[in-house]
Parts: structure tokens; sequence; C-alpha cells
């Protein structure tokens, strides 16, 4: 039996003779960025893309350096630091081929919610120029419905009442911002890289209410020299699972306790608007653009509002996958209606983009046999995610008149879901969201009132007074009670 090699800087050379290994010296980086929720995502796009420059160029000054800000980052701290950062990320094509590579441009990681001083000090570090994030949508800690600052949270509460001693992202990319300042540093830019829209312009809008909150002077400061990019993002990238971890094993005899799964395809769309200085991301594919708002709205209502239709609806029939939805030619056709009917009329004019491709291109990723993205990974936080993928897509309609009968039949099915948590079988689903209980209260009302899950006004806005939605909508939670089997009502 071969001798399994460990992920770490002391086994490279010996990796390299099996795959793909980081050429560029690591120990020469120096931290550039700070990137706070290292997740499979950020591992597959912006850390693949950061590791793709340091291998085409000299970009010394580009090292990341991961950062947790709560306790559950503890397992992907611990095992980063065991593989001194390094991850093996597999990629899957339709096809069946696989490349596997050694990813090396996380040079350290940091954990803030014991010690927040040392997360601040990194931030507020001379060689930190970009924090950026993938904090998930309720990372933002706003209200879906108004869009404004949560200051009800108590870990908001926390920090404003103790500002070293910081809890959420604000508080830190505040303490952090001081410091520089007091320092005499340029400021840093912040630069999301989450699945919101304008997702800049909303990092910039509740660091600054929170900052009014706490520090008005400072609040004035960051207005003016920090800079907040939006960008749109794009990689399909499932959970990574102990097959995953075999295949390495079995293929490589290489022991990677975290490795990272995703498509072939990769994008990455950011407007060129930053404090500090930038990696030449352009030079390994990144597009830098004026306005990115029209191509995250493009990708927020077709890729992530298309995944959303799936997994809800796929989740009531009993598919386990998203790609297993793909092999179902009535949820293929209720895809496409779907971008066709209601998400395309609805979007900004795009430069460069043909649209019909997209929306092939889509279906052919969500199709990909090897992917197997399960479909309570998609369905997860939900909450957080309709509301900008899937209402706004129902209320952009109802305001220009155009259909609205395939998203709705979404939601229909999301509140199913929510108050009886099986699908059509009986079988149990598995539920993440943050505000689980909240949804199945207010679903379990359905059969007194049709319209309790939708009165949700921090979710659905007004809908619950738009009679043409309503009337559609409690028509189409009526069919599902009566009987769960989706296929019927999506032919």
């Amino acid at each position: 039996m071969t001798k399994e090699i460990m992920l770490n800087s002391r086994s490279l050379a010996e990796i390299s003779k099996k795959l793909p290994t980081p050429t560029y010296q690591r120990d020469s980086l120096k931290i550039g960025i700070v990137h706070v929720g290292v997740g499979g995502f950020h591992r597959a796009h912006q850390a693949y893309y950061t590791h793709l420059l340091h291998e085409k160029e000299n970009a010394h000054d580009w090292g990341i350096c991961g950062i947790g800000l709560r306790q559950g980052d503890q397992k992907i701290h611990d095992v980063l630091q065991k593989q001194d950062g390094m991850y093996t990320l597999i990629v899957k094509h339709p096809d069946g081929n696989i490349d596997s590579q050694v990813i090396g441009s996380i040079i350290d990681f940091k954990l803030g919610y014991d010690t927040p001083a040392v997360v601040i000090d990194q931030m507020a570090h001379p060689d930190t120029k970009i924090v950026s994030l993938t904090i998930t949508e309720g990372g933002y800690n706003f209200n879906p419905a108004t869009g404004e600052f949560d200051f009800e949270n108590a870990d908001v509460q926390h920090e404003l009442q103790h500002p070293n001693y910081p809890k959420t992202i604000y508080g830190f990319l505040t303490a952090a911002i001081k410091k520089r300042k007091e320092e005499g540093l340029p400021a840093f830019t912040v630069m999301s890289c989450d699945n919101i829209q304008h997702n800049g312009d909303v990092a910039k809008k509740m660091l600054l209410t929170f900052a009014q909150k706490q520090d008005a002077e400072l609040a004035a400061y960051i207005e003016k020299e920090v800079s907040f990019p939006n960008s749109m993002v794009d990689r399909i990238t499932p959970v990574t699972t102990q097959a995953d971890i075999a295949y390495l094993e079995q293929t490589y005899d290489l022991k990677d306790e975290w490795p990272v799964t995703c498509e072939p395809f990769i994008q990455w769309v950011i407007e060129d608007d930053f404090s500090n200085g930038r990696p030449e991301f352009e030079k390994v594919g990144v597009q830098f653009v004026p306005d990115v708002k029209p191509y995250e709205k493009m990708k927020l209502r077709l890729l992530n509002a298309g995944h959303s239709v799936l997994g809800i609806l796929g989740a009531i029939h009993g598919h386990p996958t998203i790609n297993a939805c793909m092999e179902d030619e009535v949820f293929v056709s209720y895809l496409r209606a779907f971008m066709d009917n209601e998400a395309t009329p609805v979007l900004d004019k795009l430069e460069g983009i043909d649209l019909t491709e997209y929306k092939d291109n889509l279906q052919e990723r969500f199709a990909n046999p090897n992917i197997k993205d399960s479909v309570s990974r998609i369905c997860s936080e939900s909450s957080a995610k309709l509301p900008k993928f899937l209402i706004a897509t129902i209320e952009d309609n109802l305001a220009n008149g155009g259909s609205i009968e395939y998203a709705t039949l979404v939601i229909a099915a999301w509140c199913y879901y929510s108050d009886k948590g099986v699908n059509k079988n009986g079988e149990s689903i598995e539920i993440i969201d943050a505000l689980q209980d909240q949804l199945h209260q207010a679903a379990s009302k359905t059969n007194e009132d049709p319209l309790a899950f939708i009165k949700q006004e921090s979710l659905f806005g007004n809908l619950a007074q738009n009679e043409k939605f309503t009337s559609l909508y409690s028509d189409m939670v009526k069919k599902i009670y009566a009987d769960p089997d989706i296929k019927k009502l999506m032919i």
C-alpha cells in the first residue's frame, strides 16, 4: 500500500510529481488581501484567480490572509493551518474529466471571535490593501424588505458599546479603519464578492450607517476615503464530500482534509474602483468595467434565481441534486420558460453578452452530472436569497404587466416546503435557514389564511396587497396543499 502524502509545504515536491502545485515562492508573499469568510466559493474563485496571478508573474504583494469571525470558522482555520494554507481544487467537467491542482494563494488564517485584536491588527497592517468579503447575504445585516441596517442585532448592540471587541464585520472594519487613520495609513478597499445585487453599494451603505452611529467623524472619513467596488462573481461550487476527499487519496495518495470541487466555468466582473491599489487580475481573465450593475442583475435573476426555481420545486418533487432536476424534461422546460418569459424581460441592457447563449450555457452548467450540487444547499438561506433573486423579478413584472406565473409557483412551493418540511412522498427535507422557525410559523397558518406566508413584509414587502399576485398565489397554494405532486402544476 502506497504511503499517504499529507498536504503541506514539506511535501510539495513529492506532490508536484503527481499534480500541479504552486511554482511561486509562497514564503516571499506579503499579505495584501485580507479575506473574511473562507468557504468553498472563495477558494474556488478569488483565491484561485489570485493563485493564477502568482503563477503568471511576480505578484508578491498580494498574498491572502483568511479571516474567520465566527466559532463555526474554527474547522476551516484548523485544516488550513495544518496544510499551510493550501488545498486542492478539483474541477469537474461535464464530460467526466477531472482536473486537480494545489492552490497556494492563502498564506495565513486568523480567527477573530475570541481575539478580535489579532484580526483588527491584520486589517490595519500597512501591507493590507484590500479587505474582501464572502459573508453570505445574511452577513450584511439588512432588512431584506426595506434594505435598511438592522440595529436590533444583539452583536451590533454589543459592539456599539464595546468598539474594541467587535463581533460583526462592521465592528471589525470600523476598528481597523480607525486604527489605520490614526497611524496615517491609507484606507483599504472593501471588496464584496457576495451574491447581492450592487454588493459594493450595500456594503458601503451598511458600513456607513453603522459607523455613523458609532463615530460620525470616522463615518465621514470612510465615505471620503474607502472604495467599495461592485462585483459580479460566478462559479458553481458544491459542498465538499467525503467522496471528494477519498478521490484524492485513491488517485494521488494525497491527504487533503478539505479540498474544494467546482465546475470549469468561472467569471468575475468588477468595477475598477480601488482605494489603495489592486492586483492586475485582468491578466488572468477578470473583466474590469465602469458599471457592473447590469451584469450583477443578469446573474442574480438568471443563474441564482434559476437555481432557486430548480431547488425549491426539486425539493418538493424529491430530486436530490440540481443535475437530477436537469435530467427531468419537465424541470428543464419550466426553468427555460421562467428565464425567457419572466427573468429576461426585466434585465437591463448588457454590452457584450448574448443572453440566449448565456442561458444555454446555464442549462449546461446546471446539468453537469459531475457537480451534483445538492438541492438542500441551493435552498439554504432562501429567506436571504429569494427577496433579491426571485421576489424582485415578480415585483418588476407586476409593474410592467409581465408574466408572474412561473416565479409565483416557486413562492407557493416555498410556503409548503417551510410548513410541511417533507417532499411529495412524505420524506423529510433538510431545511437550512436562519429564519426557519419564523417561516414555518407563518406557513403553518396557510389553511386558515391562504396569504399568511406572504404577509411577512420583511420578505415580501407589499405583495400581499397585490390582487393579481394574491389571486394566483392563493390558487397555487391551494393546489399544492391538496396534492403536492408539483410536476402537475409545472406542465
